[in-house]
């Protein structure tokens, strides 16, 4: 008589359940200063350029070190690069609070004091997203990539929607120094626990059993990591699309991270809390669409192939995202503006799936170094919008502002008709 055969362990869903966490952290330490900024800027004497520096150093710093991270955890693995780089940037956000009056203030003044410090504080979380998508990929079996992935990058959602009416309550009560402080707090406690949960592979966790590891072989291990093939990178055409497309989505995704909780408050003319809590509106809505625009690119692939499951679900999120924002920025009513602009975050994050599951589609070994060089893309963009957005409303006002940011989604839907993942990093003739 055979033995029954053991049902899989589910260690694999909690490890995706603390990448959630670990997300929620990132955003709640990068969404926090567009809330303080209301309190910081007069405080300071900062203008809105001048604020908005501050913001694009962050993304400076998170962009350059995309690819690093990314390699660092194919390299080293995931359970120790995401423990230090946790630590690192919440001893940045701790000093954001205090930078302008230390000695940096002599160097570089109070713009660049905090611009150095942000900076440093996006150098730590640009491990983040490479690092996730490295241990889905290696914790997932290839069907449920797309949601793993989603459901990682949706703890975004959550973090970003709970920061802006949490930090305006503790700004308006406890100063807003207080907001980083406690936002180091978390990020440190974060840290302890994924390093006692978390490993790199199935295969090295003493919660995991036979059936559980036989789900996904094991590709490589830590120290075993090949040298990154960059001239085929370079010669791939669906990753140069890749990464201009989510250029695109790294344009318009900024502007929610840095300028929409004052564009609540400045021009549409909401208090300082209700501004808060409804800032959380668009968070909320990619909570849902994230993984859900994860699932449906899964399911697509399964049922119709992997080039028409990311092609399709990618394309609608950044149509729609463009569509949506147009109109939220020019509508006359605030509460229909929140209601569209938070139905176009939503849709952005709809195709985060197709875009981050594509990177493994192409090749698991590299899946961190090619969605960090991917992500590099989005923070370029990134880079630029928390100052264009401002410098176009005060020459043209914020509907031509969100329209420019509109016609960038659309352009970076459209991208997505030149990518097929599914012919992996197949080299131009």
């Amino acid at each position: 008589m055979t033995a029954p055969t053991a049902s899989a362990t589910k260690i694999r869903w909690i490890i995706l359940a603390l990448l959630f966490l670990v997300s929620m952290v990132t955003y709640i330490d990068r969404v926090n200063i567009s809330v303080t900024a209301r309190q910081m800027m007069p405080a300071y004497g900062l203008t809105d350029q001048e604020m908005g520096l501050i913001f694009s150093s962050f993304v400076i710093g998170y962009a350059l070190f995309q690819i690093p991270g990314g390699w660092l955890a194919d390299r080293c693995g995931t359970r120790v690069v995401l423990t230090l780089a946790l630590i690192w940037w919440s001893v940045c956000t701790a000093l954001t609070a205090i930078a302008a009056t230390t000695s940096l203030v002599a160097l570089f003044g109070i713009v660049g004091a905090l611009a150095v410090v942000r900076g440093s504080l996006g150098v730590g979380e640009a491990v983040a997203l490479p690092a996730f998508n490295r241990a889905v990929a290696d914790w997932l079996p290839a069907g449920s990539r797309g949601f793993g992935i989603g459901m990682a990058i949706g703890g975004i959602g959550l973090g970003s929607a709970i920061t802006p009416p949490l930090a305006a309550w503790i700004m308006v009560n406890w100063r807003w120094q207080t907001v980083f402080y406690l936002a180091s707090l978390m990020g440190l406690g974060m840290a302890l626990l994924w390093w006692i949960v978390a490993r790199n592979h199935p295969h090295e966790h003493p919660w995991t059993n036979e059936a559980e590891r036989a789900l996904i072989p094991r590709v490589a291990a830590p120290g075993l990591f090949l040298a990154v093939p960059w001239r085929v990178f370079a010669r791939s055409p669906t990753l140069l699309w890749l990464v201009a497309s989510y250029t695109c989505l790294g344009y318009l995704a900024y502007i929610y991270m840095s300028w929409f909780y004052l564009y609540l408050v400045n021009v549409r003319g909401f208090d300082l809390l209700r501004g808060g809590l409804y800032a959380a509106a668009p968070f909320l809505v990619m909570l849902v669409f994230c993984p859900l625009g994860g699932w449906m690119t899964d399911r697509l692939a399964t049922r119709y192939g992997v080039r028409n499951g990311r092609v399709w679900a990618g394309m609608t999120g950044m149509g729609l995202a463009g569509l949506t924002v147009a109109l939220g920025g020019y509508v006359d009513s605030p509460w229909l503006a929140v209601a569209s602009l938070s139905l176009g975050a939503g849709w952005l994050y709809f195709a985060v799936g197709a875009y981050w599951a594509s990177t493994t589609d192409l090749s698991k070994t590299y899946a961190g170094t090619l969605s960090g060089l991917m992500n590099t893309g989005a923070n370029l963009g990134g880079a630029l919008s928390p100052t264009v957005t401002p410098w176009l409303a005060d020459h043209w006002g914020w509907p031509v502002s969100l329209l420019v940011a509109a016609l960038i989604a659309l352009a970076g839907a459209l991208m997505w008709l030149r990518i097929d993942p599914g012919k992996g990093l197949e080299a131009r003739g």
